[in-house]
């Protein structure tokens, strides 16, 4: 781990005082979740007529954000994301926030080798514990790289995150430049999506496919929590987890003693993730608990870390899914939704896991300006973006049913896909595929 040295003793200062550090023109890094700064935030916002042409990098803000929220006209700050949360899209539906495209496990290295260094970065921590660090919490994702190639560190401190273990948990006091007093108040909570009728119809399809010892990444959503919850009814044991993301679903797992980690070869044991944003409850199970370790997201998200371990399952949600099995699960056109995140890295990972499986969720259908829609497309929607190519997909399940798409030709996935839609689309979806000569006539597929 390269250890950046400050120019001078880390000193304590005022909010205002960090804020007035500040010049037009910069680059500044809110880091992301649960560890982007409030106090300085809205000192930051006090002196926006002061400032102009300031760019903040930030990832999924669970809560609003003063500089945002006090320049409504964009004239001061501009919001760069690595992925939305609902705030920032609704920021991007404003003109106020841009996407950065990626793959999440990538990020470390944009910032080691092509990003330029950022002029300040400030992050909420933990405050300085016993061994001269400031414990990130459960955000790990990339804030050692960001703090390598950083100019400036402030951090601002608060009781309010959950002291965690892991991989470069923290950083050094004497790598930070001012400390300024956070407002102590809980971490911002992630409301769980509560499961469906359709979201339980397919769940029950991949718990069916998950045995014991099996390791574990589950994505977000109503339909992946869905998951968790029916594992709690079945018998499966000894599970681990490598994942992106954790989650309330896994958390409960974990409670119930389902989640051992004692079959996995990388961190035995452990339940190893990244980040982490859900409800008060997941917060206080990972506080100062050495069963869960917390890494930089190159270790979670890359393919081949993620293939050291057996019987990886990876659930993730898609938004549109084509009938040659291109995903896009980020977008709605050139509407920006969410992001990349580690989608199409978990795909590949779980496929090259011995024994892996990597599972792909959706609804059949959703609502649009009060009509019903299939998420199975013939094309899809202009704008929308490829976030997991039709070749990385394995399997697809609706709660129509599920197919596994490797080694499948077009004419066969479309015909597969064609069997998972709401029956009143397929139809139009066969007549389609016709037309456009993904079957072709006279054969039987």
């Amino acid at each position: 781990m390269q250890r950046r040295v400050a120019r001078f003793p880390a000193r304590t200062i005022s909010d205002t005082e960090a804020a007035s550090l500040v010049q037009s023109g910069m680059w500044l890094d809110y880091a992301g979740s649960i560890s982007q700064p409030d106090v300085f935030d809205k000192a930051l916002a006090v002196r926006r007529h002061s400032l102009e042409n300031v760019k903040i990098r930030a990832t999924m803000s669970l809560k609003p954000r003063a500089v945002l929220e006090q320049d409504p006209e964009g004239k001061h700050f501009y919001w760069l994301n690595w992925h939305f949360s609902g705030y920032d899209r609704k920021m991007h539906d404003a003109g106020r926030c841009s996407y950065i495209p990626l793959h999440l496990g990538e990020v470390p290295d944009y910032y080691r080798r092509f990003l330029d260094p950022v002029d300040i970065v400030i992050l909420k921590t933990c405050p300085l514990d016993e061994n001269g660090y400031f414990n990130f919490g459960p955000t790990n994702v990339w804030l050692r790289a960001l703090i390598e190639r950083a100019r400036m560190v402030i951090v601002e401190v608060t009781e309010g995150l959950p002291w965690v273990y892991g991989e470069q948990t923290g950083v050094h006091v004497s790598e930070v430049d001012y400390i300024i007093a956070g407002d102590n108040e809980p971490a911002p909570e992630l409301p769980n999506p509560p499961a469906n009728d359709i979201d339980r119809a397919v769940a029950r399809q991949i718990a069916q496919e998950i045995s014991d010892g099996d390791c574990l990444q589950i994505g977000i959503g109503g339909m992946p929590n869905a998951v968790c919850s029916l594992l709690l009814e079945s018998g499966v044991r000894d599970l681990g987890v490598h994942t992106e993301m954790m989650i309330d679903g896994l958390i409960d797992l974990y409670k119930a003693g389902r989640v051992t980690g004692a079959r996995k070869s990388l961190d035995r044991g452990k339940l190893t993730y990244t980040f982490a944003a859900g409800s008060r409850k997941l917060y206080e199970t990972l506080h100062r608990n050495p069963d869960f370790h917390c890494c930089p997201v190159d270790y979670t998200n890359m393919p081949h870390r993620i293939m050291q371990n057996d019987q990886v399952v990876s659930i993730n949600n898609t938004t549109q899914i084509d009938l040659q099995g291109q995903l896009a699960s980020e977008s709605d056109g050139h509407r920006h939704i969410s992001g990349s995140g580690g989608q199409a890295q978990f795909v590949r990972g779980a496929y090259a896991s011995k024994g892996g499986k990597s599972f792909i969720c959706l609804a059949s259908t959703y609502e649009k300006r009060g009509s019903r829609r299939s998420r199975i497309v013939l094309d899809l929607t202009p704008g929308n973006i490829v976030t997991t190519p039709r070749s990385d997909v394995m399997y697809v399940v609706t709660e129509y049913g599920m197919v596994n798409l490797k080694g499948k030709s077009v004419p066969e996935r479309a015909r597969a896909l064609i069997s998972l839609a709401h029956p009143d689309f397929r139809e139009e979806l066969e007549r389609g595929a016709w037309e456009h000569r993904l079957i072709p006539r006279g054969f039987t597929f």
